[in-house]
């Protein structure tokens, strides 16, 4: 699956997900950061399903209405845990992501907002 990483997510998660065959691409690498809406613009132009600690990119898709290949919230994980969880969703996932869901995950607790057509 195309993966991109916000920054605030663990550079180490990067490294978790392209072994197993991602392709990814981290906005920590990217300088100046050019901003959530363009790093969703960014997403949505190649594909990709953004993976992120921030409310903010549900909130430029849902309220603002900024198209997007599916979003990962990940909430309460260590930095340690974030590509596993990573994983772990993508797998789980797929189907949903495919769809442009917004999927919030906290340890122990799914919640999906499916995209509204």
């Amino acid at each position: 699956m195309k993966v991109l990483l916000d920054a605030c997510v663990s550079p180490q998660a990067k490294t978790e997900l392209e072994a197993a065959g991602h392709d990814v691409v981290w906005a920590g690498d990217w300088t100046p950061d050019p901003g959530d809406e363009e790093i969703l613009v960014r997403a949505k132009d190649q594909g990709r399903v953004v993976v992120t600690i921030d409310k903010d990119f549900g909130e430029l898709a849902v309220l603002r209405g900024f198209p997007h290949c599916g979003i990962v919230r990940l909430v309460s994980f260590r930095a340690a845990h974030q590509g596993r969880a990573c994983l772990q969703i993508l797998a789980g996932y797929s189907e949903e992501l495919s769809r442009s869901a917004i999927i919030t995950a906290e340890p122990g607790q799914i919640r999906i907002r499916q995209h509204a057509e």
